[in-house]
């Protein structure tokens, strides 16, 4: 007699995992956290430059999303709440800021070092650049080029995402996208 185990949480769709969350499987929410800590971590070290800073907002938004999972209206819509917490908690960190943040290089160079020193340098270069870059644009166009460039998000997404209409998103990443062509044309 053969017994079937049920599929590894690994496999299951956000919605599944969120449903389990909310009925206090601790295991389920893991799984949730191990799928999106990354892209979290990544959009908030991009928008702040500061990867302790990016660390906090990261845990904050997880430790927020478990005390509120029974809130979530569409189970399937999890990925796009955490997208619009870790975006709005990085907003309001740069919108209190008085001073620009000092960019440190080791959190921007690619964790993936070319075997060719030269190369290593050269990547390493463009990658402090685009993030000085970055910090020059607007916190909100820092967000929406962020979300739709690197993270793929639509511009529907995008647009719930910050709180905007769709209009005013593309708007956004046009003008992100034309500030950061000039400043990394050295690069090119």
């Amino acid at each position: 007699m053969t017994t079937t185990s049920p599929a590894p949480e690994a496999t299951l769709d956000d919605a599944t995992l969120v449903g389990r969350s909310r009925d206090g499987d601790v295991r389920a929410y893991e799984q949730l956290v191990l799928r999106y800590q990354g892209p979290m971590f990544r959009l908030a070290v991009r928008m702040l430059a500061d990867r302790a800073e990016a660390e906090d907002v990261t845990q904050e938004v997880f430790l927020k999303a478990w005390r509120t999972i029974g809130r979530l209206q569409d189970d399937a819509a999890f990925a796009g709440w955490l997208y619009r917490v870790t975006t709005n908690r990085c907003l309001n960190i740069l919108r209190a800021r008085r001073l620009p943040a000092d960019v440190d290089p080791d959190t921007t160079a690619s964790p993936h070092a070319a075997t060719r020193p030269e190369h290593a340098t050269e990547i390493s270069g463009q990658m402090a650049a685009l993030t000085d870059a970055l910090q020059q644009l607007t916190p909100e166009q820092r967000a929406c080029w962020l979300l739709r460039e690197v993270h793929g998000r639509s511009y529907d997404e995008i647009a719930e995402i910050v709180g905007a209409n769709s209009t005013a998103v593309r708007g956004r990443i046009a003008r992100a996208r034309a500030q950061l062509a000039e400043v990394m044309q050295p690069w090119r």
